[in-house]
């Protein structure tokens, strides 16, 4: 029996009592529902970005006011079904007629591939050759229930990574990060967490796009319904102003046919008994070859040199060393001539949405705690080219304030910012010092010092952004931020720091250290201590334009006589 995307029950949804239950996609505008539940961290994410692309293709609002009124009242399951029933065809995983993203031709005249070459943490043909797979061992996956083979066939699909001659990388490039919109209570229905990540129909498209509502025989939308675009020669980019305004949420580079064996078994990866497996596949390279200006909704953006605007803007990636809040900035605060930060158009909408609610609309108060009271969830692969090295996923503030004070918060965000980071390299600096003679000549990776001291002080700066978003919509034409605060987040880094430093210098015992090693331990803290007592212009600029005072601890001197 052919399995239908859009009526089959596949998705496994997580009710408010804790319970699970598999349905189609029209299940997530049950009020009951609260989120989705799939076996894998990436799988998650996908699943997520697939019901935001259903929302967008069947129900995309005419303009901002038409999506907060959408807003205020949700569709029933039944309307929503009724809203995707004209693209049934379009999605269809299996049969003779046209296949959910895969290729039209029956691609007979390749060899048949394993179903684990659609995981992107699988170790390709290279990997298993060299017995290089230590992490990611083959053979953990050899039959798929069709369930997971959708999943798996379109997370590859978005997230496309780099993989060799012909093979062609996704629309936002490999590893990209995506940034979705949360309500900050996480008792809200599904149907609530997925629509502030909806765009209206004057807003979704890019520049040279035109909207034009999306029908299921589209190929400009879906390019699976039509003859595969072959990117074998010169002249056959595709290009934005080429496609529908919505195909960057259906982005298809790679050219895969999933083979159906009428037999039982367990799926490998969600565990479950099913009536059919998938274990083979069938790939092409030269599939849909991505090029020019493009910008995917729910993905940030970066310029490397922001004075050369006629360069290509690249999609912000996953790095060593996590996500933090110190890429908040970039995330949220547009800045494309400074910095280069061009965050997710979903993100910048969003931001505009409050300010237009909080000025035009009688009913603004309505939706006052979704824009108030709102999360970034943000994740991701940290690519090297083709291999993964890890999957992050974390969630921060999303704070709206009033347009003319955009500048400001991103003046104060990019000054606390700054100083954070500027500690965190005197840390690791004087960590080289405690450990190495030649501090100079020292080899190998030691960001994870600064991922330990940001993790360590990201509840402090949240709480901070909180405090500037107040103060921001609070106190009128010239708002000010407080010494207090600005000495509170002197004080936490200086703690944090001491005590990385001392956690991180000291890793054995005292008895068993050479009295020169320690000697460069205590030479590198009081380097250190200084520094953030003061002797650092940073953290003087700090305290000048934060309006606080440096106090310099008592000497040990001092110490002794008062507690004498």
């Amino acid at each position: 029996m052919p399995m239908n995307l859009l009526t089959d029950p596949w998705l496994p949804f997580r009710r408010s009592d804790g319970s699970l239950l598999y349905r189609p996609p029209s299940a997530l505008a049950d009020p009951d529902i609260l989120d989705l539940a799939l076996p894998r961290a990436d799988f998650q994410g996908a699943a997520w970005q697939f019901l935001i692309a259903l929302l967008q293709t069947a129900m995309t609002p005419k303009n901002t006011d038409a999506w907060l009124d959408r807003y205020q009242t949700p569709p029933s399951v039944e309307e929503f079904e009724a809203a995707l029933a004209p693209f049934s065809r379009a999605f269809e995983l299996d049969g003779e007629g046209p296949r959910f993203m895969q290729d039209l031709d029956p691609l007979e005249d390749v060899k048949d591939a394993p179903v684990a070459g659609l995981l992107i943490d699988s170790p390709g043909a290279n990997g298993i050759k060299n017995n290089t797979d230590f992490f990611v061992k083959r053979g953990r996956v050899e039959a798929v229930c069709p369930d997971c083979a959708a999943l798996a066939l379109y997370t590859m699909q978005i997230n496309a990574p780099a993989g060799g001659a012909g093979i062609r990388v996704g629309l936002r490039g490999g590893g990209p990060l995506t940034t979705l919109i949360l309500p900050e209570d996480e008792t809200k229905s599904l149907w609530e967490r997925l629509w502030p990540n909806v765009m209206p129909a004057d807003a979704v498209g890019q520049p040279g796009q035109t909207w034009r509502p999306p029908t299921v025989d589209d190929a400009d939308l879906f390019f699976w319904m039509s003859d595969t675009r072959v990117s074998d020669k010169k002249g056959t980019e595709v290009f934005p102003d080429q496609v529908h305004p919505l195909h960057a949420l259906w982005s298809m580079p790679r050219r895969y046919r999933l083979l159906f064996e009428d037999e039982s078994g367990c799926c490998d990866l969600c565990g479950r008994e099913c009536s059919r497996l998938v274990r083979r596949l069938r790939s092409k390279k030269q599939g849909a070859n991505y090029d020019g200006p493009w910008r995917h909704p729910l993905t940030p953006y970066r310029r490397l040199n922001p004075k050369k605007t006629d360069e290509l803007p690249l999609s912000s990636k996953g790095q060593p060393g996590g996500l933090g809040y110190r890429h908040w900035p970039g995330l949220v605060l547009e800045d494309e001539a400074s910095s280069g930060a061009m965050p997710a158009r979903v993100v910048t909408h969003h931001l505009h949405k409050y300010r237009m609610v909080e000025s035009a609309r009688d009913d603004g108060e309505a939706f006052d705690a979704m824009f108030r009271h709102a999360r970034l969830w943000v994740f991701g692969y940290d690519m090297d080219n083709m291999k993964p090295r890890g999957w992050y996923s974390v969630e921060m503030p999303l704070v709206g304030v009033p347009e003319a004070h955009q500048e400001i918060l991103r003046d104060w965000v990019k000054r606390f910012v700054d100083l954070a980071s500027d500690v965190a390299w005197q840390v690791r600096n004087q960590l080289k010092r405690a450990w190495f003679k030649r501090p100079e000549d020292a080899k190998g990776d030691m960001s994870q010092i600064d991922a330990q001291f940001f993790e360590a002080t990201q509840l402090a700066f949240f709480d901070v952004l909180r405090q500037m978003s107040e103060t921001l919509r609070d106190y009128g034409d010239t708002p000010a931020l407080s010494p207090e605060i600005h000495q509170k987040w002197h004080l936490t880094l200086k703690r944090e720091a001491l005590r990385l430093f001392d956690a991180q210098a000291i890793s054995g015992p005292l008895e068993g250290m050479k009295m020169q090693q320690l000697e460069r331990i205590t030479s590198a803290r009081r380097y250190l201590l200084a520094y953030l007592n003061g002797s650092g212009k940073k953290v003087q600029v700090f305290a000048q334009v934060g309006g606080f005072e440096l106090k310099a601890p008592q000497s040990e001197g001092n110490r002794k006589g008062n507690a004498a």
